[in-house]
Parts: structure tokens; C-alpha cells; sequence
């Protein structure tokens, strides 16, 4: 049962990728690419680079005492990224996506073009490095000639790279609900949980910038689901992790359990995708667009 896996962006909740990476390789499903964007691009490197679903949940509990998002930004954002380069470095040195052990890519935004582009290539570090770059909070990574930033930004859910890394069933892991349960489910504000700015919280340009997150916040949600009508996984799984702030730092075995959860609830929907029907589907599909 060869699958590649789409892992989107969504900040603390991608710790609940390591749960749905759990379910999928215990119940026999062959993780044959990956593709991720933002945090989702982070559990996807650490993953590719040869780690378990148990050596994902250690590094993470090892990073949140860390204090990764503390850090004086060096460039225009809210928060550095020096800790956390410091300490991806440490766990993936100098490892280039051609070391991997499976197909990987991550998805980033160049600024001044306004084009998706899908990393392949160099340093695993340097492109994790570029899709975390959550616009405004973090700053843009330079690459080359490029300041890129967050994928998220056009591709919160990377299916259509997952798909081109490898031809398989794509699962998808989104990380906000349904859009039917968006009214019961609003998500944290991010400024709310930068404890610096509630000392300036009254004053107008403070205000104005936590009207403009949860504007984006809003057009977030809405281009993740225009973006899986378009690109059409073989299956969803939806984390119930929507009450996590994208910088909080909750316990790492409850969000790892939510994405249990969410991957054991579509397991049949998982197999239903390798009878004879479905496989032909595919392949005639892969054809067609080769």
C-alpha cells in the first residue's frame, strides 16, 4: 500500500503529523514520498532524514524547552529564527535532500514574484528554513537571489508536489477543520500568545495588526479548502487541533494522540483506496496528465 503524504502548515499543530505518521506506518501503509509545507515541512524533513514517528515526538519535546520562538528578530518580523535554525542544524547538519531516504520537498513564496516554488535541491535546512517563514511574524529567508516565505501563503496543504514526488495514493493532512465547523472552531489570535504585546495592546497600530492576522487567518482557511477542491487528494485527515495557537506550546503526546486519532478514523476510507477500481482510477489519471 504505497502512499505519498501532503503535510500542511499550521505552527504547534504540526506536532499532530507525527500521530498520523504513526497510524499510517503501523497499519502497513509504505510512506513512499513527502511533501510539506511550514510545520509540515519540518516533521516532513525530520522524517525523510530516517527518523520514527518516536524519535519525531522526542526531538519535539526536546525543542519545546528550548524556547524556539523567543528570539529578537533580525530582520522585519515580530520574532527571530535564530533559535530554531540553531536548533534544525543541530538535528539535520549539513544533510541535502539528495541524502534522504525517501522523495522530499517543501514549498516556499518568492516575495517579489508572488510565485509558489517547490524546494528539491541543497540543503534540507536552508528550504525548511524558507517555508517556516510565516510573513510578518518571522522574517524572509534569502536564497540565492530570493527572499522567500511561508508556503502557506498559496499552498497551505502541498498535494499536487506531494503527487509529483512520487505516483501513489496522496493523503492529505490538513490542519484546520471542515468548513462547515469553521463558526464553532475559531482559532487563536498569534498576537495573543506574544506576551510583549499586551503592553501596547490599546494602542491603534496594535490593534489594527490583530485585525489584519485574523483577517488572514480567515483567508488562510478559505484558500486551504479552495486549494483541495482543486488538487483533489485520494483522502483528508483532519487533526481536531483547531484550539492550538500556531506559537503555543501544548503538551506534545496530546497533540500527537489528536493526530492518532484523526488518521484512525480514516483508515477505511485509506484501504477503500487500493481496491482494483481505485487503483486503475489512478493510474489512468496519472497517465492522462503525463
Amino acid at each position: 500500500m504505497n502512499i505519498t503524504l501532503a503535510l500542511g502548515g499550521g505552527g504547534a499543530r504540526g506536532v499532530s503529523h507525527i500521530g498520523v505518521l504513526r497510524v499510517l506506518e503501523r497499519e502497513g501503509f509504505r510512506i513512499r514520498a513527502v511533501a510539506g509545507t511550514s510545520m509540515g515541512g519540518v516533521i516532513g524533513a525530520l522524517y525523510a532524514a530516517g527518523n520514527t514517528p518516536s524519535d519525531l515526538q522526542a526531538l519535539v519535546e526536546e525543542a519545546k524547552g528550548k524556547d524556539l520562538f523567543r528570539a529578537r528578530p533580525l530582520g522585519p518580523g515580530l520574532l527571530g529564527i535564530h533559535a530554531i535554525e540553531t536548533w534544525l542544524r543541530g538535528v539535520l547538519g549539513d544533510v541535502t535532500f539528495e541524502d534522504l531516504g525517501i522523495p522530499f520537498a517543501v514549498t516556499a513564496v518568492d516575495l517579489e514574484i508572488g510565485e509558489e516554488l517547490v524546494l528539491r535541491s541543497g540543503k534540507v535546512v536552508d528550504a525548511v528554513l524558507a517555508t517556516i517563514a510565516l510573513p510578518g511574524i518571522f522574517p524572509p529567508r534569502l536564497r540565492d537571489d530570493h527572499r522567500l516565505i511561508d508556503g502557506g501563503v498559496v499552498d497551505p496543504v502541498p498535494v499536487k508536489p506531494a503527487r509529483d514526488l512520487f505516483k501513489a495514493m496522496t493523503v492529505a493532512v490538513a490542519l484546520s477543520p471542515r468548513r462547515e465547523d469553521w463558526s464553532t472552531h475559531p482559532s487563536p489570535s498569534i498576537l495573543a500568545q506574544l506576551p510583549w504585546l499586551n503592553v501596547v495592546s490599546r494602542l491603534r497600530p496594535a490593534q489594527a495588526l490583530r485585525i489584519f492576522m485574523r483577517s488572514i487567518e480567515i483567508s488562510g482557511r478559505f484558500f486551504t479548502e479552495l486549494r483541495l477542491e482543486i488538487d483533489k487528494p485520494d483522502v483528508i485527515i483532519r487533526p481536531a487541533v483547531s484550539h492550538i495557537g500556531l506559537l503555543d506550546e501544548p503538551s506534545v503526546s496530546e497533540v500527537v494522540s489528536l493526530g492518532e486519532i484523526a488518521a484512525e478514523k480514516m483508515l477505511p476510507q485509506c484501504r477503500a483506496q487500493f481496491s482494483l477500481v481505485k487503483r486503475l482510477g489512478r493510474r489512468f489519471r496519472s497517465m492522462r496528465t503525463s
